[in-house]
């Protein structure tokens, strides 16, 4: 406000100072000679608007689910209907991330609600989240799904291996400092750690031994997952800030998860028998279709909540991942794709290294087939790619820097199959 000028002799706001002659209304407040002219409370609204309407966390930026595994194509080889239910799972989780931070604005805004009754949409309805199971043999890109994800839509990512993790009060790793790796790889940022996601590996290796309640402690199954189901569902977390356990005279910090999206993956080795079974037993008689001769790629598609709970997930778990994405596994023609296509290809980027040491690298086709055979026959999925190609190329890459009459490196298949030495092209000078 500008500097105010005070008129002792005639009423005169009590703020800018102004007589009654030079604003266009004063208002008189219970006591002698305080007033407020029409302009100071236009001033005094504004700013109040302003406190009020404040955003609570930035809303993420969304993009359409054709447009989502049009993203995820350029890094994931296969895969189709996966990243086609990932993408429309995550799209609704941050359209209903950015709905209930609107909705929070719009419930200290009435301005706004009025406008969203006149486009007749409802304030009132709460939407809940829908957490993700993946499931598919080790190396079929699980975890690089959940990775992409998360860097297509800019929020911050945490990653941990179920297997690390025990009940609290025991020797292991609490299933709270999960959210602590988050809250680090967002800089500490909690606004934005409480919209990002959280991929928790290896989940079937913490399923409980059989259907039955356990009588005795089970702390590295049974009772993760029974931990992990506050922080999963909608908790406001307590943090030891430094990790570990917590004692009562340190400070912590507080996350709410409700708004972050967790991604549960394991290979689940021995559920498609339990699909199998369920299936072959609704189909006994003559025409009865035999379900045990599918393949898993086949049957996984088809899990149901109950056959989780059968290999060990407890019912409570089960229902708080209602998207289930089976991952198949990938052919020698999906491995060769992913040694050269992706944008972070092994092949490509092996390509680019030599040169910067003015050498042409070729890789062929017999070449890539028998990575791609190799790494089938080792049942390491698009994992192991990186490993064969590594022990394939270390001679040469330890000799090129220090040899510059090389220009050309070609590859073949003995060089993958045999270990013998690539084909070296010098120049002729």
């Amino acid at each position: 406000m500008a500097k105010k000028t005070v008129y002792t002799d005639q009423p005169h706001c009590s703020f800018c100072g102004k007589p009654e002659e030079k604003v266009e209304h004063l208002i008189a407040a219970p006591g002698d000679n305080v007033y407020i002219c029409n302009e100071c409370v236009a001033i005094c609204r504004q700013q109040l608007e302003e406190q009020t309407s404040a955003p609570v966390g930035d809303s993420v930026a969304l993009m359409p689910p054709e447009q989502m595994k049009a993203e995820l194509d350029k890094y994931i080889i296969g895969q189709d209907e996966a990243k086609r239910v990932l993408s429309v799972a995550v799209y609704n989780h941050y359209k209903r991330v950015n709905y209930n931070l609107k909705n929070t604005v719009k419930g200290r805004n009435r301005d706004d609600e009025r406008t969203a009754a006149e486009r007749g949409m409802s304030t009132d309805v709460e939407l809940n989240k829908s957490n993700i199971l993946m499931f598919g043999p080790s190396g079929c890109g699980k975890t690089l799904l959940a990775q992409t994800l998360s860097k297509i839509l800019n929020v911050p990512f945490a990653m941990v291996d179920a297997t690390t993790l025990t009940e609290a009060g025991y020797v292991g790793e609490d299933v709270e400092n999960i959210l602590l790796r988050l809250i680090k790889n967002a800089d500490y940022d909690i606004a934005a750690a409480e919209r990002g996601i959280i991929y928790i590996d290896e989940v079937d290796k913490i399923a409980r031994k059989s259907e039955n309640v356990s009588i005795t402690r089970d702390v590295s199954g049974e009772g993760v997952q029974q931990s992990l189901l506050k922080i999963i569902e909608s908790t406001v977390s307590s943090i030891p800030p430094n990790g570990g356990r917590k004692h009562p005279q340190q400070e912590f910090i507080h996350m709410d998860t409700t708004n972050v999206l967790f991604i549960l993956g394991g290979a689940f080795v021995g559920l498609d028998k339990i699909v199998s079974d369920r299936l072959g037993k609704t189909r006994i008689g003559f025409g009865g279709e035999l379900h045990s001769d599918k393949s898993a790629d086949e049957v996984l598609p088809k899990v149901q909540p109950q056959d989780l709970i059968k290999f060990g997930l407890i019912p409570e778990l089960v229902g708080r991942v209602p998207v289930t994405v089976a991952l198949k596994d990938l052919k020698s023609e999906d491995l060769v794709r992913v040694l050269t296509e992706p944008k972070n290809a092994i092949v490509k980027q092996y390509v680019k290294l030599l040169e910067l040491d003015d050498v042409s690298l070729k890789f062929d086709e017999t070449a890539l087939a028998a990575i791609a055979d190799k790494a089938i026959e080792l049942h390491t999925g698009a994992r192991g790619l990186r490993t064969i190609v590594e022990n394939a190329m270390l001679d040469i890459m330890y000799t090129v820097p220090s040899d510059k009459s090389i220009k050309e490196i070609v590859v073949t298949s003995d060089t993958i199959k045999e270990g013998k030495p690539p084909k070296v092209v010098k120049d002729a000078a």
